[in-house]
């Protein structure tokens, strides 16, 4: 069980580092606020995986939070660039 722990990290981390790089890289505003979006579905999947290989339940409000917060940010930057590209 510790290895698969320590393999979904891993993958976890490496996926965390591409998504930071399109974040830096992105051409357009879209694909910055999807990297901000898939960044806070990652942290909540390192979250989960840590509470659930630690036994640890005091993890889930934290989850919730995270998710929560990683929405709200994600519509509302694409409602403002969706406003801006609509300007003439």
């Amino acid at each position: 069980m510790n290895t698969v722990y320590v393999v979904t990290m891993a993958l976890l981390g490496a996926a965390f580092l591409m998504t930071t790089a399109r974040l830096v890289r992105g051409p357009t505003s879209f694909d910055r606020i999807m990297a901000v979006d898939v960044m806070a579905v990652l942290l909540v999947s390192g979250i989960a995986v840590h509470s659930a290989f630690w036994n640890e339940p005091a993890y889930a409000p934290l989850l919730l939070v995270v998710a929560m917060l990683g929405f709200v940010g994600s519509v509302s930057a694409a409602r403002l660039a969706g406003a801006r590209a609509e300007r003439p």
